[in-house]
């Protein structure tokens, strides 16, 4: 038995869909073991070209290789090792700081306001957010050279280094 519902509410003593129900609107068709969506979108058919084949194609007529797009292994594993740091750190103490904050509430050391917690949140969400980005920035782009610790030169060579596409294409 195939029962109709229509806008997530489940009509358990009609066979048929809701009389809130248009034509046009999406449904979802229960069968015994299946679920799945019954929608018709415009614009969305099967002939359409995905981004990777144009970018393809294109890359095809210039006559330009892979080998500028690939990252060598070595700087990719700096890569991650910088992000995971620098993506982490923030993230960790900002938990930390959550936990800190419950137990001396929970104690009843200090009645800590509300918005402290919510600052501490989006301090360690933010901070993570742009260690991401600096982690990549300043990695050593040279598989010889390993980099400074924190990276401070590299992400000052790699800065103009990300825009230089960007400024040729401009003119």
């Amino acid at each position: 038995m195939e029962t109709l519902f229509c806008l997530g509410i489940p009509p358990l003593h009609l066979k048929r869909a809701s009389p809130f129900c248009t034509e046009r609107s999406p449904t979802l068709l229960f069968t015994q073991r299946t679920l799945k969506l019954q929608a018709e979108a415009k614009g969305f058919g099967g002939d359409s070209v995905t981004v990777s084949e144009n970018k393809r194609s294109q890359r095809d007529n210039n006559g330009e290789d892979d080998e500028n797009d690939t990252i060598p292994e070595v700087i990719f594993e700096r890569m991650m090792v910088r992000i995971l740091f620098f993506v982490g750190s923030p993230m960790g103490i900002g938990l930390a700081m959550l936990q800190v904050f419950d137990k001396l509430k929970e104690q009843e050391v200090w009645d800590v306001p509300l918005w402290l917690p919510f600052l501490m949140a989006s301090l360690a969400f933010g901070t993570s957010g742009v260690g991401l980005a600096y982690g990549t920035l300043s990695t050593s782009w040279d598989p010889e050279k390993k980099g400074s610790l924190l990276g401070w030169i590299e992400a000052q060579q790699n800065w103009p280094e990300l825009w230089k596409e960007e400024k040729e294409n401009k003119k």
